[in-house]
């Protein structure tokens, strides 16, 4: 619920105006005070009346209409907001807030607010990805911007691709998290490696595992929502990208290895989830391997340990590897935990009902360095991903406890 908190809605000129009507009305029935700011070109997709009848406030259209109440109102909306979302966010808002112009109400607001301001971009798909774009994406994400990043699917200029404005639930959901939810990881950057990988034996086989993924990806939206910087690696899975997260796709053993040892030292927390291919073939055939005799033989040879090459230079920084296990659960954790210099490893016996590949809750053991082991029951996969990064944080904490 958001009552009691006042959500500032800043509409821009961009046929994806009419969604955020329904943004509005989700929020209003969530009891927040919502306050509608729009350009002079959203007017023209959608009237401020719509946005008065459903926000039960006046609209705010011109810098320089006369306020209901004698105050300054780009200073009065400034102070009073919990957040402000601009939705659609175009190029033309990005940029002005990236080079610091403030020429009409939307723009002098957000310039005016120290509430967190979240952009949810809409556009044509070639306008997102244009470098000037994107340049402007990253200096307002550094300067502590948040964006949504933009779905992908036919736009309504005819194209194809990023640019889509994204649901209203989704716009909603974050703005929930941001306003209500504890952000006790916004300082923090978080590593994340997911799904299977796939070692190829020819064009059309490959070796792989059970791992859907949906693990890795329940501790990388928990821990985006908690205020993060999340980075996730990810193998071939069928899970929509978490609100808030960077998703680098990746394959075999070997890709996900090197994404992960050229972004690490950029990250506080590293959390190995992916259920990567312990080998991977020695040679890979060119063309489809076809049907001759009643044997076939196929020589493997060992993939890099990405947990274990972390271990010998992570450093100050937490990392935390799973253990998924059929027998010996405890044993086998352990010895990994020590062999791989791990400050915690999530372990889990997949033969039990409810904790293994696909499910969407886990039972697991949280082991650490000293030896103490939490003992969870059963849980979705996000409780069981806030457990695990709330022990992280906990050893942060004491690590920076312990070094002043």
């Amino acid at each position: 619920m958001l009552e009691g908190k006042t959500v500032v809605i800043g509409v821009c000129g961009g046929i994806a105006a009419y969604k955020v009507v329904e943004v509005v009305s989700r929020l209003k029935k969530l009891y927040a005070d919502v306050n509608v700011i729009m350009t002079e070109n959203a007017a023209k997709f959608v009237t401020p009346l719509t946005f008065r009848s459903i926000s039960h406030n006046p609209v705010i259209t011109d810098m320089f209409d006369e306020p209901v109440k004698w105050e300054i109102q780009h200073i009065s909306l400034a102070t009073k907001a919990d957040i402000i979302v601009v939705a659609p966010a175009t190029a033309n808002i990005i940029g002005k807030v990236a080079n610091g112009i403030a020429d009409d109400m939307l723009s002098t607001t957000i310039m005016a607010t120290k509430a967190p301001v979240v952009f949810v971009p809409a556009m044509n798909t070639n306008m997102y990805e244009n470098p000037i774009v994107q340049e402007n994406i990253k200096k307002l994400t550094e300067l502590g911007y948040i964006f949504l990043e933009p779905e992908t699917g036919l736009m309504a200029c005819g194209t194809a691709g990023a640019g889509r404005l994204p649901e209203p639930s989704v716009i909603v959901e974050r703005v929930e998290e941001l306003v209500c939810g504890k952000r006790d990881l916004k300082d923090l950057k978080v590593l994340i490696t997911a799904g299977p990988t796939q070692e190829p034996i020819d064009p059309v086989r490959y070796i792989t595992n059970r791992s859907s993924g949906k693990m890795g990806y329940a501790i990388a939206a928990q821990a985006s929502k908690r205020g993060a910087q999340v980075k996730l690696i990810s193998g071939p899975v069928n899970i929509k990208t978490p609100v808030g997260v960077e998703n680098v796709a990746v394959k075999t053993a070997d890709e996900m290895f090197n994404e992960v040892m050229k972004s690490y030292e950029a990250f506080d927390i590293l959390i190995m989830v992916a259920a990567v291919a312990d080998y991977r073939c020695a040679q890979i055939a060119e063309k489809k391997i076809k049907k001759k005799g009643e044997n076939l033989n196929i020589e493997l040879i060992k993939n890099p340990d990405i947990a274990k090459e972390l271990g010998k230079v992570k450093g100050n920084r937490i990392l935390i590897g799973f253990s998924a296990e059929t027998n010996d659960l405890v044993n086998n954790a352990c010895e990994k935990l020590a062999a791989k210099n791990m400050d915690l490893i999530i372990a889990n016996d997949v033969t039990q009902e409810g904790a293994g590949f696909g499910t969407d809750t886990n039972i697991i053991k949280i082991i650490k360095r000293n030896g103490d082991i939490i003992d969870l029951p059963i849980m979705s996969k996000a409780e069981a991903g806030n457990k695990i990064l709330d022990e992280a944080l906990l050893i942060i904490n004491k690590n920076t406890v312990d070094n002043n």
